[in-house]
C-alpha cells in the first residue's frame, strides 16, 4: 500500500515545496548589499496584510529612535508610495507621512502632514522629527528609508500604508479599492504585533471575514482539490502497483472538495442575502452551475453501470466531460472572485502559480504515463510473439 501511494506523496510534496518557495515573507528579505541609504541593520518585519507591502525596523526604547524601511513591491516607476504614523487617531486624517516616488528620473522622499481629507500629499514638516530620509526603486521595488524620533515609551502607533499614481509629476488620488481602503493598523515596535484598524477605521467586519472564508473554502474546494482529484483518476491507475487505492483517492479528493465547495457555495448565498444590492451575477450564475454540475457527479457515482456494462462506455464520456467542464469552470470563477474581493495580488498570483505548478505536473506525468503505456504495450507485444512462436514449434514436434 506504501508504495501504491508514493505518486500521492511525491504530488503532494511538490505543491508544498512550491507554495512554500512562491510564498516569500520579510524575514527571508536581503537588502541589497550595494544599499547606500540609512542603516538596514533591521531586527524585526512583518508583512503588512495589503497592497505588497511590508516594514522593517529597529527600535530603541531607551531613546524612542525608530530605524525603518517601508518597502512596496511590485509597482511601477510612474507610482507614489507613503507610509505613516497617526499620533491622534485610526485612518487618514492626522496622519504624518513619509511620501516617495521618481521623479525626473530620481527617487524624491519628503515628510507630508495630512489635516484632512482633501489635503494633497504636499511637503511639511511633521509632529515629530524625521531624520536621514530617503528611497530607492530598483527591480519594481520601492522602498522609504528613514530614522524617526518617537517620544519614549511610545511603543504601539496607528499607522497607514498607500500607493498612487503620479500626476503631472505629483503624487495623484489612490484608487477607492477594498486593499487601499483596509490599508490601516495598529503596530507595537516592541513585540511586532499588529492588528488591522477598528473602531473608527475601516473594521474588517463580520461581512468581510465571510468574504475571506468564502474565498478561501472556495479556492482549496474547486480551485486545487478538483483538478488534483482529476489528475488521479488520471494517472495514478496507470501504475500495477496501485491496484484500485487511485480509484479511492480520486473518490476521497472530489467527495472532500465537494463537501468544502457546498461550504463554501453556502457562505456565497449568506454574503448574497447580507449584501443587498450588490450584484456579481456572471459570479453567481457560474457558482450555481457548478454547484449543480457537482452535484450531478456525485450522485452519478450511484449509477455506474459495471465495467463490461454496455452503457458503461457512454457514462464514462459524460463523467470526463463533465468533471473538465467543472475544473474550467472553477478556475474561470475563481479569478473572477479575485476581482470581486480585491485581495492583495500576491494571493491572485500565488493562486496563478499553483496552477501552473499542477500544469507542469499534470505535463511531466503525461509523457511519463504514456512512456509506460507504450513500453508496456511492446512487452505484451513482445511476450504474446514469442508465445505464438513456441506454440507453433511444439505443434511441428508433435505432428
Amino acid at each position: 500500500m506504501v508504495n501504491s501511494l508514493r505518486p500521492v506523496l511525491f504530488l503532494t510534496l511538490f505543491l508544498s515545496i512550491f507554495i512554500s518557495i512562491s510564498a516569500q515573507t520579510c524575514t527571508t528579505y536581503k537588502f541589497p548589499s550595494d544599499n547606500n541609504q540609512v542603516s538596514t541593520d533591521f531586527s524585526s518585519c512583518n508583512d503588512l496584510p495589503f497592497l505588497n507591502s511590508f516594514i522593517h525596523w529597529k527600535y530603541d526604547s531607551s531613546t524612542g529612535r525608530l530605524n525603518m524601511a517601508y518597502r512596496h513591491t511590485d509597482i511601477g516607476s510612474d507610482r507614489w508610495i507613503a507610509w505613516a504614523i497617526n499620533p491622534t487617531g485610526i485612518g487618514m486624517v492626522g496622519c504624518q507621512a513619509l511620501v516617495a516616488f521618481q521623479k525626473d528620473g530620481k527617487m524624491l522622499a519628503y515628510t507630508s502632514p495630512i489635516p484632512s481629507y482633501r489635503t494633497s500629499l504636499a511637503q511639511g514638516d511633521l509632529s515629530f522629527k524625521v531624520f536621514a530620509l530617503t528611497a530607492s526603486f530598483q527591480n519594481r521595488e520601492m522602498t522609504i528609508f528613514a530614522t524617526i524620533q518617537l517620544p519614549i515609551n511610545t511603543t504601539v502607533v496607528n499607522h497607514v500604508w498607500q500607493e498612487g499614481p503620479v500626476v503631472n509629476g505629483n503624487p495623484g488620488m489612490h484608487a477607492m479599492t477594498a486593499a487601499n481602503r483596509q490599508s490601516m493598523g495598529s503596530l507595537d515596535f516592541l513585540s511586532g504585533h499588529q492588528s488591522k484598524s477598528s473602531g473608527g477605521g475601516v473594521a474588517v467586519d463580520s461581512r468581510t471575514k465571510l468574504k475571506n472564508v468564502h474565498g478561501v473554502l472556495n479556492v482549496v474546494a474547486w480551485g486545487i482539490m478538483m483538478p488534483v482529484g482529476a489528475m488521479a483518476a488520471r494517472y495514478l491507475k496507470v501504475f500495477n502497483s496501485m491496484g484500485a487505492a487511485w480509484f479511492y483517492v480520486h473518490i476521497t479528493t472530489q467527495t472532500s472538495a465537494y463537501i468544502i465547495g457546498i461550504a463554501g457555495w453556502a457562505t456565497g448565498l449568506v454574503l448574497g442575502s447580507k449584501s443587498p444590492g450588490i450584484q456579481h451575477s456572471g459570479h453567481r450564475n457560474i457558482g450555481i452551475t457548478l454547484f449543480v454540475l457537482a452535484t450531478l457527479q456525485v450522485l452519478a457515482l450511484g449509477l455506474r453501470p459495471k465495467p463490461d456494462h454496455k452503457y458503461r462506455f457512454y457514462w464514462n464520456i459524460y463523467h470526463r466531460l463533465t468533471g473538465y467542464v467543472v475544473i474550467v469552470l472553477s478556475v474561470v470563477n475563481i479569478l473572477k472572485g479575485f476581482d470581486i474581493l480585491e485581495p492583495e495580488k500576491k494571493w491572485k498570483n500565488l493562486y496563478i502559480g499553483a496552477l501552473v505548478g499542477l500544469g507542469v505536473i499534470a505535463v511531466l506525468i503525461e509523457a511519463f504515463t504514456r512512456y509506460v503505456v507504450l513500453k508496456r504495450k511492446k512487452a505484451d507485444k513482445s511476450n504474446h510473439g514469442a508465445n505464438g512462436h513456441a506454440n507453433g514449434h511444439a505443434g511441428e514436434s508433435v505432428v
